[in-house]
């Protein structure tokens, strides 16, 4: 265990050991029920991920409908699924803010706005500092997100 994690800590909470920041940027999103109300949806963001695999991050974003949105989460990153070093499985679980007026039924669970989401993801990185990869946004959408790695 790194010495700036307490042994009560989980090991995501460690923000001084051993890691990554990712800058991650989301350019493009495919609909699989596409709707003439659909905005073109775009996102940035942080993430910081340990070496032990565990993450966490925000990003805002502008939703399906033109609202600004934003997603804060926890997850774990699982590098070389299937033999292969560059391929990743992500998963990540948080709040979600931002569907509201006659959009919060876009969303389950939504209270004023706020909700639970999670964001399943399978990655290729292209070396130490990039990648690219793909998040399944429920049954929803597809988005595509490119990352950038700073020790």
């Amino acid at each position: 265990m790194p010495a700036s994690a307490r042994a009560d800590e989980p090991p995501w909470l460690d923000v001084k050991g051993p890691g990554v920041w990712r800058l991650v940027v989301s350019p493009y999103s495919l609909h699989f029920r596409p709707s003439e109300e659909h905005e073109y949806v775009w996102g940035i963001g942080a993430e910081r991920q340990h070496d032990n695999g565990w993450l966490w991050g925000a990003v805002y974003f502008s939703n399906s409908f033109g609202q600004d949105s934003g997603y804060l989460y926890i997850g774990q990153r699982y590098p070389g699924i299937f033999g292969t070093p560059p391929l990743f499985f992500q998963w990540t679980a948080g709040l979600l803010y931002g569907y509201k007026g006659k959009y919060e039924d876009k969303v389950p669970l939504n209270n004023g706005g706020f909700s639970p989401g999670a964001v399943v993801s399978l990655g290729w990185r292209f070396d130490h500092q990039t990648s690219v990869q793909a998040n399944l946004l429920g049954d929803a959408a597809l988005m595509l997100q490119l990352s950038f790695d700073f020790r």
